[in-house]
């Protein structure tokens, strides 16, 4: 049984969710070992500036691209999943997605929180400073704590959205990937 989308693509994302999905994926893939060699370096490293600019603005970045993301989502439903998917994947499969779009819209708003309530600047790209909201000790502590367990959830969801993956790949083999993939010709 085939299915078609809104858009004429049998069973497949649009080309605008596509590009959406893997240059979230590719900030993904680069904010991650940021923080991990920023939060690890000495103190007064020459590099901790340069770092600390780059994962603030790819955290930015990174909400711009989810918040359109989630605009382009609202008005392009999904495809149906592909395969004999049982309910209970389907599930897994829905709730991985949106706790991933929760976790990347709290991920740059708790950073930039703990960033503008504890006097450090916030650089885009250097290219100009996103202003600050002055000394706020409770909401800097707050918002720390939640980027800091925020970013567990980060690697549980990763994870957890990569086994799904390999799972479809491997084992389903039901086509589920190339959903998300440009049309092979």
């Amino acid at each position: 049984m085939s299915t078609t989308t809104a858009s004429g693509r049998r069973g497949r994302y649009t080309p605008t969710a596509m590009w959406f999905h893997w240059i979230t994926a590719l900030l993904m893939a680069s904010i991650l070992p940021i923080a991990w060699v920023m939060t690890n370096m000495g103190d007064n490293n020459p590099w901790e500036g340069l770092l600390y600019t780059l994962h603030k603005s790819i955290g930015l970045t990174i909400i711009a691209v989810v918040v359109l993301r989630l605009v382009w989502r609202a008005t392009h439903p999904a495809p149906p999943l592909a395969g004999r998917a049982g309910a209970a994947v389907a599930l897994l499969a829905r709730t991985n997605h949106w706790l991933l779009y929760a976790v990347l819209l709290v991920m740059p708003v708790s950073g930039y929180l703990l960033s503008a309530t504890g006097r450090f600047p916030t650089s885009y790209f250097g290219l100009f400073t996103v202003p600050g909201l002055g000394p706020h000790p409770a909401l800097h502590r707050t918002a720390t704590s939640v980027h800091l367990l925020g970013q567990w959830f980060v690697y549980a969801l990763v994870v957890l959205h990569l086994l799904g993956t390999s799972y479809h790949v491997v084992i389903a083999r039901d086509g589920t990937l190339e959903r998300m993939l440009p049309k092979q010709v």
